[in-house]
């Protein structure tokens, strides 16, 4: 038998303090705008945010709702493999430290895109920045969807109406405030999600009578906290330990050295030093999130006597039935935030790329904000067009980042090699890294190798079809 999260009606407490959380960030957002003076203040905080505020601005902006969810969901089906994700991730942010950030800050550049454009040309550079927007526009939007399908079933409220609140409070916040808001926000943002964390732990030590010392020997038991997965298959098994490991750097080094929303919070630090501490400060504080939430998972599992229920329902259903009217309303303020700490930093990113890798940067506030305010009503329309029995469009937009990230990350290492590489060469590797991804889906390979295999393909491609055109171009 299934267990299904039941729909009510929400507390009109619970309510009021869903409004309060909203409008606080709305108005915190108008009160910041009157720092923003240029497109640098907009879009990077004037370089001068605090490191321990992109740090934490980085976790909330990782965390999409579907972490917020389905990673409780995961400790209650399972055990706690997952964790061995995020030792990778702090040995992938380690990697973007050492050998990235050093680049952005030695070019001085507000789009890292403009690293690919300084060593290959703008034509190469537009390439760059338009495989990050699609990337952004397809999987923000579909998390986006993701949050409201949720909201929907916590609240009761038609999926179209959740969709058009979230959006519309997070314009208002992200287009007024800029990079400087929505980092703060961000990070208030991270701390009411890991309370309700944190929250859901206690809750349910006092619905069990026990304490936590009392029950990790029970869960130990039965095997609802093993970590490390020695056993398994290689290539085919994301979870086994070295393919989680290598797997999780790959898929860090990668998400947080090529993709501008991530590396714009530390662009906008004082210096390399404060970046780097951001960077890999952001990595700890993930691996403690995930610990908090698959604990959560598996003492949720004891709470409910192992009961099935439906896949990622796990942490709403306990949020609908067990949570007292209040604290209800402040882990639905969780996953909002969740959801607006990554459409805000979304549409910022998504603008900042437009204007300074296709405009050429040095915008006006006014048409900074107007971009802005383009790419957040496309993703709305996005989450407004499609619903959550669009599976397997769902699918690809959560996978699409997979597919893209091994060819950016491929394209900034070649621009470490002193030699010219003619753009016809480049563009072939690129397309063969995105396409090697695709076989490796079908045949069955474990999503962790995607981007390291995607990586080498890029790299080996281009170099290969960049000698056959030396060759072609050479004088007789």
């Amino acid at each position: 038998m299934i267990l299904e999260t039941k729909l009510e009606l929400m507390h009109w407490i619970d309510l009021t303090i869903i409004f309060i959380f909203m409008a606080g960030f709305s108005a915190y957002g108008l009160w910041q705008s009157r720092l923003n003076k240029s497109s640098e203040d907009y879009f990077l905080g004037g370089r001068n945010l605090p490191w321990p505020v992109a740090m934490l601005s980085i976790v909330a902006t990782e965390t999409s709702v579907l972490t917020f969810i389905s990673v409780p969901g995961l400790a209650y089906r399972d055990d706690w493999f997952f964790l061995q994700l995020a030792i990778g991730y702090i040995i992938g942010r380690i990697l973007v430290s050492l050998f990235l950030l050093p680049q952005y800050f030695k070019s001085g550049v507000t789009s890292i895109y403009e690293i690919i454009g300084h060593k290959f040309g703008s034509g190469i550079q537009k390439t760059a920045s338009g495989v990050f927007l699609i990337t952004r526009i397809l999987a923000d939007g579909v998390r986006f969807l993701a949050t409201a399908v949720v909201v929907q079933v916590i609240t009761g409220w038609s999926l179209p109406m959740a969709v058009i609140i979230i959006g519309i409070v997070t314009l208002v916040y992200t287009l007024s405030g800029g990079i400087r808001t929505i980092v703060w926000v961000d990070s208030i943002q991270f701390v009411l999600y890991l309370f309700g964390g944190v929250a859901s732990i206690i809750i349910v030590l006092n619905h069990l009578d026990q304490s936590l010392f009392e029950v990790l020997p029970i869960l130990t038991e039965q095997g609802k906290l093993a970590i490390f997965n020695l056993e398994g298959n290689l290539i085919k098994e994301p979870y086994y330990f070295m393919s989680a490991i290598v797997g999780g750097a790959l898929l860090s080094f990668s998400s947080h050295g090529v993709d501008y929303m991530m590396v714009q919070r530390v662009l906008g630090t004082r210096n390399l030093t404060a970046a780097r501490k951001a960077m890999v400060g952001s990595g700890i504080f993930v691996f403690l999130q995930f610990g908090v939430f698959l604990l959560a998972g598996s003492l949720i599992y004891l709470l409910m006597g192992g009961v099935e229920i439906e896949r990622d329902r796990e942490f709403t259903t306990f949020i609908v039935d067990y949570l007292p009217v209040g604290l209800k309303g402040v882990l639905l303020a969780g996953v909002l935030s969740a959801a607006m700490s990554t459409l805000s930093s979304s549409i910022n990113s998504l603008a900042s790329s437009t204007v300074t890798d296709w405009v050429g940067g040095n915008q006006s506030i006014r048409r900074s904000q107007l971009v802005s305010l383009i790419w957040g009503l496309v993703l709305i329309a996005i989450a407004l067009l499609f619903d959550e029995s669009d599976s397997a469009i769902v699918i690809v937009g959560l996978q699409i980042a997979s597919f893209t990230y091994g060819g950016l990350l491929g394209l900034f290492l070649l621009s470490k090699m002193k030699r010219d590489i003619h753009p016809v060469s480049l563009m072939v590797g690129l397309i063969s890294s995105l396409l090697i991804v695709f076989y490796l889906k079908q045949v069955g390979i474990a999503w962790t190798w995607f981007i390291g295999i995607s990586v080498v393909t890029n790299m080996f491609i281009t170099l290969l079809i960049d000698r056959f055109v030396i060759l072609v171009n050479k004088p007789s």
